[in-house]
């Protein structure tokens, strides 16, 4: 079945991010002159203005900060999977991210939840980045 969601357009900020996901690797900007990662990628440090930047494997652990459950499909793609939820997770390296929790029930999502980046291909060209319950060191 054809994927009917809508997809993120890269951009010249965000193309490594993207190819990188297509990877399954999860990249995050960071700034070469003040160390400073950042998300969602844009071409300057969000703290001291440079252009530097590189991109930094990260480790894909992460913490969930906060989340919703969908009651109503506000996109009309996404009626089937109606509830589903959206959460917000803060990366171990600093940045926040939204995202959706998978595999278990939306019940059990709660904040400080250990989670950990899964990659979902959803088109021969596009992966998703998502997230799942990890155990806690």
């Amino acid at each position: 079945m054809a994927y009917t969601k809508p997809l993120p357009k890269p951009t010249k900020e965000d193309r490594e991010f993207w190819q990188a996901a297509r990877e399954h690797r999860l990249v995050l900007p960071r700034c070469r002159d003040c160390g400073y990662v950042w998300f969602p990628p844009y071409l300057a440090c969000g703290r001291c203005l440079s252009p530097k930047r590189e991109w930094l494997t990260a480790s894909g652990r992460a913490t969930v900060w906060g989340y919703v459950e969908m009651a109503h499909p506000y996109i009309p793609s996404f009626a089937p999977e109606i509830p589903y939820n959206v959460v917000l997770v803060k990366l171990e390296e600093g940045p926040l991210m939204f995202s959706n929790v998978i595999g278990v029930a939306n019940s059990t999502i709660h904040t400080d939840m250990p989670v950990e980046a899964v990659f979902e291909d959803v088109t021969p060209e596009f992966t998703l980045i998502k997230f799942r319950p990890r155990q806690r060191p």
